[in-house]
């Protein structure tokens, strides 16, 4: 096991020496009186019944894994029958924790952890083969979403500061409670709740091997004792945090190696994200490439603990009083407004807000090649007589199979008629949409529908199916805003 940095005997102590100061008893008391006051249930052990029900069968329109189905260990979002609660439940691969004590014993121990700065786990399931982890399910996306894909705009100085100090504080908590081993730490594992809060995914605490050899990450990113002895100490942690620091401050995943070089050439104009220019003061940028550097140190021994880098970002943030809702402006859409704005939808409208694929292929079935009339196609009289020919044979293929709901198939055929160039044909692009996203293929789908748009600019069909794919991709709040779009361009025309 890890050092724990709250203890006199640092860096030599482990969990098993915290765990022997405080009581059982005590411990349970804690935890059940931070359930309260976060309104958390307490951890328990679930039915495989009740997590396949949770995830409509572990269906692949429910997977919410950075890299989908493709995951080594896919992460699904789910509801519970007996609430409004969404949950987030990981299933390991067959072969990852072999040892059914063993798992449940390192579960029930990280589910006595409580933290508003966590992403609490709520519970597991161990039947048969099957390992699973339940956890709170945090709406807002993940800080690589944030800070390497934004759409919109780049997260602010100031957000970027309570991420670094939010994710401190969550280390610090797990290193005062005996567990000071975080695995693969990185932009992937901060999420964002529902106030736009960032914290620290609990699956990371969570290892397969009492060894601490479950280190998995990319070579240029590897704390260096790693890279020798291939453990994880509570040191490796801090140095991790450290590549984070680097990430916010650069706006790019920047391997430790490089960033030292520029900040040891004082190059900090080129490690400084460009989006950022004019939001910060020269000292406060000086003072976060110092923590950084100093958390990225060869030696573990020289790094600084959780406490104290907690410390030194407390100091540089200073927008305690503005939320993280209105730093990262997001507006925040109540239940009562999601029901309201629903309500003013068209069926399909409703379909894509619901995302029921099934609808959807229903109507657009019925629907046609109707609203195909404002699509402009110029065609000469040789283009008449040959590739048109060909791309309507193509498009008919695709229509065949779409009508079969043999997705794969309609992909094809309708990506032959796209590729041939001689029609313009939104309509395709909508049900090519769909059958991407029946496949689980939410990015293809979205620019689909965004080329449907282009298509055809007047057309809220377009709109709706964006908001369907934005709705796969969990961001819910652009999805809102892409529907609202729809429903006002549907009223217009």
């Amino acid at each position: 096991m890890g050092a724990c940095y709250s203890c006199s005997s640092f860096p030599l102590c482990c969990s098993r020496c915290f765990e022997s100061k405080v009581p059982r008893s005590s411990e349970q008391e804690n935890c059940n009186g931070e359930n309260d006051k976060l309104k958390l249930p307490a951890f328990r052990e679930y039915k495989l019944e009740e997590l396949k029900a949770a995830t409509g069968g572990f269906s692949v329109e429910n997977v919410v894994s950075e890299h989908g189905e493709k995951a080594p260990n896919v992460v699904y979002k789910g509801k519970l029958d007996d609430g409004d609660r969404l949950i987030a439940i990981k299933r390991f691969n067959k072969s990852a924790w072999p040892d059914t004590r063993q798992f449940l014993d390192e579960a029930r121990t990280v589910g006595q952890l409580r933290s508003q700065r966590l992403a609490n786990l709520l519970g597991c399931c161990c039947e048969g083969d099957e390992r699973l982890l339940v956890a709170e399910f945090m709406s807002n996306e993940t800080l690589s979403k944030h800070l390497f894909h934004w759409e919109s705009q780049p997260l602010k100085w100031a957000m970027r500061l309570r991420v670094a100090l939010y994710l401190a504080q969550a280390l610090e908590y797990c290193c005062s409670k005996g567990r000071s081993l975080y695995h693969d730490l990185n932009a992937y594992r901060i999420l964002f709740d529902q106030e736009c809060n960032p914290r620290l995914s609990c699956f990371g605490l969570m290892k397969n091997s009492r060894d601490g050899k479950s280190y998995s990450t990319n070579l240029a990113f590897t704390p260096p004792e790693y890279m020798k002895t291939g453990r994880v100490i509570a040191e490796s942690v801090i140095y991790s945090f450290g590549t984070i620091l680097l990430d916010l401050l650069s706006g790019k995943h920047i391997p430790p190696s490089h960033a030292l070089d520029l900040i040891r050439e004082k190059n900090f104009q080129m490690l400084t994200d460009s989006c950022l220019e004019g939001d910060f003061s020269n000292d406060d940028g000086a003072e976060l490439v110092k923590i950084a550097s100093r958390c990225l140190q060869y030696e573990p021994r020289e790094r600084p603990n959780a406490k104290s880098v907690v410390t030194s970002l407390t100091a540089l943030h200073k927008q305690t009083e503005v939320s993280s809702l209105a730093l990262m402006e997001i507006t925040q859409i109540t239940p009562a407004e999601s029901t309201k704005e629903t309500d003013l939808l068209s069926p399909f409208g409703e379909a894509c807000s619901r995302k029921d694929l099934t609808a959807i292929h229903e109507m657009l079935g019925k629907v046609g090649y109707k609203d195909d009339e404002g699509a402009a196609n110029e065609l000469s009289f040789q283009m008449w007589t040959s590739q048109l020919q060909d791309a309507l044979n193509g498009r008919k293929r695709g229509d065949t199979a779409f009508k079969a709901k043999d997705y794969n198939a309609a992909i094809e055929s309708y990506t032959s008629f796209i590729d041939n160039g001689t029609m313009i044909s939104p309509t395709v692009y909508a049900r090519r949409c769909l059958c991407y996203l029946m496949n689980n293929k939410a990015q293809e789908a979205l620019g689909d529908a965004m080329q449907a748009q282009v298509a055809s600019p007047n057309w809220s069909t377009a709109l709706y199916l964006q908001a369907a794919a934005l709705f796969s991709l969990g961001m819910e709040n652009d999805a809102r805003e892409v529907l609202k779009d729809g429903s006002l361009l549907e009223v217009k025309t």
